[in-house]
């Protein structure tokens, strides 16, 4: 893991300044830009097990007459475009930047978060009308199929979750992969309850009623993963980063008389770049200080990618130099 620092002195195309310019660019891999060791098999295990899952629970659904295992099936089958679309999107991210790219592929990570928040609530919308309807017009259910196969379930998930388990310390992505294949494990687990209930009691208004408390789960936990996704699309502060107190902080730097032009924005779901004007009529700081800048809004705020203007004069320049490395 190093970081690379590139400084560049120049004139501010058609603005003088007293001593000219300085543009720094500090890029930090804090993941390397390589998908963690093995991410790639678990990807492949974890779809491939989940695919199976899907169409054994979508058989019994429909045999049993579960709407909860049918709702289940639903989440599962959202969580195999997930799983598919992430793996992708690991990949491309992984690809080096080349003409016309000049930033890679990394974005990729966060049009896989838009995909997979609305697949993920076009399949709640289709549940949730099917389970309505099973309130007016229930209809009998085998309480007996529904555990065994949300029982199933409970292991799938949690062989899933176990192969994302080590690289969870280390990839942000994989982490997301690893909770998330834990709460469906959850899930499957209260469908197994549910199912007791029904061959307990023989009250099939149980089996709607558990898919609409997971219905209604499921969108409760993912309205913020929509939200956040766009966010992420429309290049705002990603959430964790106050640009205020980045604002400030650069202010509070020796030397800073204003700070300005100051835009920070997700390159990736994991990695933030910021670019920043700062007007510092004393002088050049040098490139040590640019760099322990760069370093410290790595480690205060998360921030791997920095580029920062050095103004000289009292004028602001309309147009920011410098060269940008993905």
């Amino acid at each position: 893991m190093g970081a690379q620092h590139h400084g560049h002195r120049h004139g501010h195309h058609g603005h003088a300044h007293p001593g000219g310019g300085a543009s720094h660019h500090h890029h930090d891999h804090l993941t390397g830009g390589q998908p963690v060791a093995g991410s790639g098999r678990a990807f492949a295990l974890a779809v491939g097990l989940n695919i199976s899952f899907v169409i054994a629970e979508v058989a019994a659904g429909l045999w049993s007459g579960s709407m909860a295992l049918l709702a289940d099936a639903g989440h599962n089958l959202s969580d195999v475009l997930a799983l598919s679309l992430a793996w992708g999107a690991s990949i491309l991210a992984a690809r080096p930047a080349r003409d016309g790219y000049t930033y890679g592929f990394k974005s990729s990570s966060i049009l896989a978060a838009i995909a997979n928040a609305a697949l993920l609530w076009v399949a709640l919308g289709a549940i949730l009308v099917e389970t309505i309807r099973r309130f007016f017009h229930p209809e009998p259910v085998q309480g007996g199929v529904m555990m065994a196969v949300a029982a199933m379930g409970i292991a799938i998930n949690g062989i899933s979750a176990a192969l994302f388990a080590r690289g969870s310390k280390q990839d942000l992505n994989l982490r997301a992969a690893f909770l998330h294949l834990l709460a469906d494990a959850a899930v499957s687990a209260g469908v197994v309850v549910a199912g007791a209930a029904i061959w307990l009691t023989g009250e099939s208004l149980i089996d709607p009623a558990t898919s609409l408390l997971i219905t209604l789960a499921i969108g409760w936990g993912s309205w913020g993963l929509l939200r956040d996704a766009m966010r992420l699309g429309l290049l705002a502060v990603p959430r964790g980063i106050d640009a205020a107190a980045v604002r400030t902080w650069l202010t509070e730097q020796p030397g800073v008389s204003s700070v300005h032009d100051l835009h920070i924005w997700p390159m990736s779901t994991t990695e933030t770049a910021l670019t920043v004007h700062l007007e510092m009529p004393g002088g050049h700081p040098g490139d040590p200080a640019l760099h322990g800048l760069a370093e410290e809004l790595a480690s205060r705020f998360g921030i791997d990618h920095a580029t920062i203007q050095i103004e000289l004069g009292s004028q602001r320049c309309r147009f920011a130099g410098g060269a940008k490395h993905p």
